[in-house]
């Protein structure tokens, strides 16, 4: 395509779909949340059977996105089903939050990475706002190399994350072991938890926050060599991969960590190779969330600037957000995106931390957005041409969108505080909306 025209490059496949569906879902929440989610649920059976269920909606999300994917195959994602099917603002709002959302997660990996390097070279400890910032400078001059690049980067990365994963899994259960009579006396008296909706809401928000990410091939489709042959594969391969990997993970730490020691965990992932090994091969795993980390910026650097580049296309951002350069890259949405994460960091964790927590809220209210816009679009524009159509119309749509409701009401009952946040900004969104409207008409 020529890039003269701002167009984006078609160079990506199958290769690159699975990568970035388990490069940007798999992260540090599988290595760090096991614990909090054992400490809320205890029972191995129920913690095992609530990542299957998201893992279930992940992949039943999967469908509906291939089909809204191949039929609008342009970037951006959400925001274009959005848009597509209730209008220039409901898809101004999905855009917007998708894309603060993701900036605010950038700027919070990019931060988290430079502390564990601080871990490793604690020399490094009273600079970790410069590392994160270097971090983030040099992750965008690489992918400001261009799309064919970035796209094989991703690929070696998920490659090193999966295999490690497994590689941790087949060390806990070969040199892992049942634990002692009275280690088992100990777990029964210390671990019992009762089961409780709070918990039960609690646990699934943080295996949502694990899984968010599955859809990520879809920010991709205009860039995609034959959308309509290799997504479908790609995006499949690469869920189920995932729920794969995090029910081995899970399976692993259940069986080597004592309940006990998973129950205060922080750190679920390297206190099973400290408990195995000893506390001097936790640096592996260390080293090995860097990596992870490494992997979902990566993935995140490089789809959020396509969400501004279509709103800006379509005269819902400010225009010189769609221009891209010779090799693919968007020459201006790119180091914007990158640039508010830098200004995230120098306001330091805590607000980067927040903003990601509400920035869960607005991902599973854009999946909502995309479930809705299946439904609506099915039925308002049955000419559309759809290589790839959602199973068991309009059940499993419908299915998705009760459970997306759910949740949302779960997570404004048990976190107030982000949601009141997030209601906010959605209120201030139409002026915001009206505001750029009037100045892309007058420019």
């Amino acid at each position: 395509m020529n890039h003269q025209n701002n167009q984006l490059l078609k160079l990506l496949g199958v290769g690159f779909g699975i990568a970035v569906t388990v490069g940007g879902t798999i992260g540090t929440g599988i290595l760090r949340k096991p614990g909090p989610i054992a400490a809320q649920i205890g029972e191995p059976w129920m913690i095992l059977l609530l990542w299957l269920a998201v893992g279930i909606y992940a992949l039943l999300g999967v469908l509906c996105a291939i089909e809204l994917a191949v039929s609008m195959p342009q970037a951006g994602a959400w925001y274009v089903y959005a848009r597509r099917a209730f209008g220039n603002y409901f898809g101004f709002v999905t855009g917007i939050t998708s894309w603060l959302g993701t900036v605010s997660a950038l700027g919070f990996g990019a931060y988290t990475m430079s502390e564990y390097i601080a871990l490793l070279l604690p020399g490094a400890e009273p600079y970790i706002q410069i590392v994160a910032i270097f971090l983030l400078v040099i992750l965008t001059g690489f992918h400001w190399l261009g799309t064919k690049s970035a796209g094989k980067s991703q690929e070696v990365l998920a490659v090193i994350k999966a295999v490690g994963l497994l590689v941790f899994v087949a060390v806990c259960f070969i040199y892992g072991g049942a634990p002692s009579g009275g280690q088992v006396s100990s777990m029964v008296t210390s671990s019992a938890v009762p089961l409780t909706i709070v918990g039960v809401i609690g646990a699934l928000q943080a295996i949502f926050y694990t899984y968010d990410g599955w859809h990520t091939a879809t920010y991709f489709t205009e860039e995609n060599t034959d959308p309509a042959k290799t997504l479908p594969k790609s995006m499949l391969m690469g869920v189920v991969l995932i729920i794969a990997i995090y029910l081995l993970v899970n399976g692993a730490i259940l069986y080597a960590l004592p309940k006990d020691m998973l129950m205060n965990s922080k750190l679920a992932a390297a206190d099973t190779i400290s408990y195995i090994f000893g506390d001097g091969y936790s640096k592996i795993i260390t080293l090995f969330l860097m990596i992870s980390i490494l992997g979902i910026v990566n993935a995140q650097i490089m789809f959020a600037p396509r969400v501004i580049f279509s709103m800006s296309r379509d005269r819902l951002f400010f225009k010189g957000a769609s221009k891209v350069n010779s090799v693919g890259t968007p020459s201006v949405a790119m180091p914007l995106t990158a640039l508010l994460s830098v200004l995230l960091i120098l306001s330091g964790k805590d607000t980067c931390g927040k903003l990601s927590d509400i920035a869960t809220f607005f991902f599973v209210l854009s999946y909502l957005a995309g479930f809705v816009a299946l439904v609506k679009l099915r039925y308002s524009e049955p000419e559309l041409a759809r290589p790839f159509k959602a199973p068991l119309f309009p059940y499993l749509p419908i299915l998705l969108i009760v459970m997306s409701t759910l949740f949302l009401a779960g997570a404004v009952y048990s976190d107030m505080q982000s949601s009141k946040f997030a209601l906010i900004f959605l209120g201030a969104s139409y002026p915001l909306y009206l505001l750029i409207s009037r100045f892309n008409k007058t420019n």
